[in-house]
């Protein structure tokens, strides 16, 4: 699977997990140049908090298109180290 934002392959991997129809890449997958470490959080009562990341590629910003769960709850152990996307992030095999 890859994540393509703007014509650019941010993360890639045959071992993705999908949980709630998102695919979460394993974090050596993902192009840590393209990301940039935002304040924004979540909670989500199965999973755990989550942290966001911006995406940053060809000079263009997609705020919060990344997000990971750092210390996912024991029901979703397996988000653990990956990180998952969406606003116009593509998923194509």
């Amino acid at each position: 699977m890859k994540a393509v934002w703007k014509g650019t392959v941010v993360a890639e991997s045959n071992d993705t997990v999908i949980v709630d129809g998102n695919h979460y890449f394993p974090a050596e997958s993902v192009r840590r140049e393209f990301l940039l470490s935002s304040h924004t959080k979540t909670m989500s009562s199965d999973k755990g908090q989550a942290s966001y990341y911006t995406l940053f590629v060809a000079g263009d910003a997609n705020p919060d298109a990344a997000w990971t769960y750092p210390e996912p709850r024991d029901a979703a152990a397996q988000l653990k180290g990956r990180f998952a996307f969406w606003k116009g992030v593509q998923v194509v095999d």
